[in-house]
């Protein structure tokens, strides 16, 4: 029992990092139609910013803000540089628009920072807390707690604020959300920034626990995009359950199985969803986007 418990904590802590990541997925998708494989490097950029800003000398919550700020004006140039010259283009094109991003981004963090692995430090210590035998760090509380006001913030956003139902609207129908005077380019620079400020959130998270490097998006990219196709595409619950389903999953399948096989989890799901459920688990089934 104790073993599970440990696997589960391990697998719920890393599965909402990947339930951050989707969500970046599914904010974009809604809005522009964009699966923006650049949103693994959003998370990096959090966790690489924030360490580099508190070396800098900056105390380590103006980091974290500083952090957040300038991954959020990097996916406004995204948008605006890469993606809306491009508004035209096939969904083929577009992918590939934001994988060249993404190896921009790494290239441009090497430069930037350097080749070495960081982290920061907890934020509430590292005494373990134990839980049924089972020990559980302070910052996987941070993780998880973190995840979940996220996930809180952007349905009041999405529900309850002007703007984020202007955003709903865009998603919806772009033609008629112009028609009624919604600004749709300003809904779409809005959901980049969004988008990769919750990117970076995750990464100031997670950055205590598993270190941070230029390279250390990609993976959380075709983890977080597997959650976003296991939950259903443009779902946003369906984004949290896929990422939490994900990481319970690998943390399941290491420590079961082998850790060699950790990161072949995700790669498995989304093979198996393809195949058994294209709509994924909350996705919508026999409808067209238009």
């Amino acid at each position: 029992m104790e073993t599970f418990l440990q696997f589960l904590f391990s697998g719920l802590t890393v599965g909402a990092v990947y339930a951050i990541v989707a969500l970046g997925f599914t904010i974009i998708y809604n809005a522009s139609d964009v699966i923006n494989f650049a949103q693994g490097e959003f998370v990096m950029l959090g966790g690489m910013c924030t360490v580099f800003f508190s070396l800098w000398g900056l105390p380590l919550p103006v980091a974290a803000v500083a952090a957040v700020i300038a991954t959020s004006l990097l996916g406004v140039a995204l948008n605006k540089l890469a993606i809306e010259p491009a508004r035209g283009a096939n969904v083929v094109t577009l992918i590939i628009i934001t994988i060249g991003a993404s190896i921009f981004l790494r290239g441009l963090a090497q430069v930037v920072f350097d080749k070495q692995f960081h982290r920061l430090p907890s934020f509430s210590g590292d005494t373990p807390i134990d839980v049924l035998g089972a020990t559980l760090t302070p910052q996987s509380l941070w993780v998880m707690g973190g995840a979940a006001v996220i996930v809180v913030l952007l349905w009041y956003f999405f529900t309850r604020t002007t703007f984020g139902k202007s955003i709903l609207a865009t998603s919806h129908n772009r033609l008629a959300a112009r028609l009624v005077g919604i600004n749709v380019e300003l809904v779409l620079l809005a959901s980049f920034a969004l988008s990769a400020a919750i990117g970076a959130l995750a990464g100031i998270l997670v950055t205590p626990i598993t270190l941070t490097s230029f390279d250390a998006g990609t993976m959380l990219a075709l983890k977080g995009f597997a959650a976003a196709i296991l939950g259903g595409m443009g779902n946003p619950l369906g984004a949290v359950v896929g990422g939490l389903l994900v990481g319970v999953a690998e943390a399941m399948g290491a420590g079961y199985l082998s850790s060699e096989y950790k990161d072949a989890v995700a790669f498995v799901i989304i093979l198996a969803v393809l195949f058994v459920l294209p709509s994924g688990l909350f996705g919508r089934r026999g409808t067209e986007r238009v």
